[in-house]
């Protein structure tokens, strides 16, 4: 698959990469695992010079003797001494960049932990003392979350406050997922770019994957997400265990819970029979899995509150594959399947209100997009975006099927909201699947 988007991250790491042709610079890369962290770095940093180092869960003088060979290999020249610990081999890199500047990608920048937790203390100390004579270009690029952001954002760890830029990879936008399924297959129906995107939530390797295997109707989607040597199948387990570690049965029960429909904390606290509110917190502040939602102008206190998972393919996979993993341990993908034919229309309606939420966050015209209800649930509206330099706010509904949906009861329920814009010009939409295929 051709490389797609990332224009603004390309711009960010060139700009960093001019940069340290004066001074070193060192960021930090992260985002979730699968998202394309590595292909945008090895993207933006194509020089002949460029050292590209992944750090493996193994020995110290093994690690350093792979990375002596890809530097020989790249430089085309003997690097002479013996090098058993990173901090030596670092440390004599930073030498060289003193006459020679270079872009050194870390690449699972994390798993330093288990090799040698010592190394960063040791990449502190040498960055601290070399930092302003060298012309290194240093990027740590990590998949743990977490920890990348506590190594580098925690003040009690030894490289907090080093880092001169951050970079978190995101997902693939709405724009981009039409503009990849155009590509290989012009005559897309709404119903494949809504599979696209609940199936894989823009995470660039799942999308390279269906598209590789010209996997482009929903109907193949499902198929290939759903067969039996699937990567999918485990992918929930992948990504997720290394970040929640021995606790990741309350984690993936909590997470479970929200992709089924029960997102508010004392409903999840009565299925569990436990207090969760420390492990809500962390999936949404150490983990950035969760988020809460609140009706739109909802002071940030306010006890009307939900609880929802941000990414489409971790929803779809809690709410189909986790959630029925006795079946899967029994080798009946048919039951899977059978599940998700009953249940695909509901579960999807949801996921293509976040697809019209995403686009219009894409216009950039908006300063308020969110979701609106008032007491026990009632006058739910599903978008509610407003312009307040321009005085204008929309109002809109979304349905699968364009004909459920009534302007005139979406205005009744809108009322009470439209109290508090007065003089502003008010636009009723619909949103259907239909729309899918439109223009971004």
């Amino acid at each position: 698959m051709k490389f797609y988007n990332r224009h603004s991250e390309l711009a960010q790491l060139a700009h960093i990469e001019q940069d340290s042709h004066r001074v070193a610079q060192l960021t930090f890369v992260v985002g979730r695992r699968r998202i394309g962290k590595t292909s945008l770095l090895l993207k933006a940093f194509d020089a002949p010079t460029t050292l590209y180092f992944f750090v493996a869960k193994k020995n110290e003088a093994l690690l350093c003797a792979e990375f002596i060979e890809q530097i020989e290999q790249k430089w085309g020249e003997p690097v002479y001494g013996e090098f058993k610990q990173f901090k030596s081999l670092f440390g004599w890199l930073l030498t060289q960049a003193r006459s020679k500047q270079f872009t050194l990608i870390i690449d699972e920048f994390q798993e330093f932990q288990s090799v040698n937790p010592a190394i960063f203390s040791e990449i502190q100390a040498l960055w601290d003392l070399n930092r302003t004579q060298s012309r290194m270009n240093l990027v740590c690029c990590g998949s743990v979350y977490a920890l990348m952001t506590r190594i580098f954002e925690n003040a009690k760890e030894p490289l907090f406050g080093r880092a001169t830029q951050r970079l978190h990879v995101k997902a693939f936008d709405v724009a981009t997922l039409q503009e990849i399924i155009k590509d290989h297959s012009p005559n897309y129906a709404p119903e494949d770019l809504l599979a696209l995107y609940l199936l894989t939530g823009g995470v660039a390797k799942y999308v390279e994957l269906l598209m590789e295997q010209n996997t482009v109707t929903k109907a193949a989607m499902l198929d290939s997400v759903l067969a039996e040597h699937s990567l999918f199948l485990e992918e929930g387990k992948n990504v997720l265990i290394d970040e929640f570690g021995k606790e990741y049965g309350n984690y993936f029960s909590i997470l479970s819970l929200i992709a089924s429909g029960k997102t508010a904390r004392v409903e999840m606290e009565s299925i569990m029979e436990m207090q969760i509110g420390g492990f809500l917190d962390r999936l949404e502040h150490e983990f950035g899995l969760i988020k809460k939602v609140r009706p739109i102008l909802a002071k940030p206190n306010s006890r009307s509150l939900k609880y929802e998972l941000e990414d489409p393919f971790l929803r779809f996979w809690f709410g189909f594959i986790y959630k029925n993993r006795s079946a899967i341990e029994a080798g009946n993908l048919t039951y899977i399947r059978n599940i998700v034919q009953r249940d695909y229309n509901t579960f999807s309606g949801k996921t293509l209100e976040r697809f019209f939420i995403d686009r219009l966050k894409a216009k950039q015209v908006y300063n308020q997009i969110g979701t609106y209800w008032e007491k026990q649930n009632t006058n739910e509206i599903d978008i509610v975006a407003i312009d307040s330099m321009n005085k204008r706010i929309l109002i809109a509904e979304v349905k699968r099927n364009p004909e459920k949906i009534q302007i005139a009861q979406l205005k009744q329920k809108a009322s009470n909201l439209l109290t508090n814009f007065e003089n502003y010009e008010v636009q009723y939409v619909a949103f259907s699947l239909a729309q899918l295929t439109e223009a971004i």
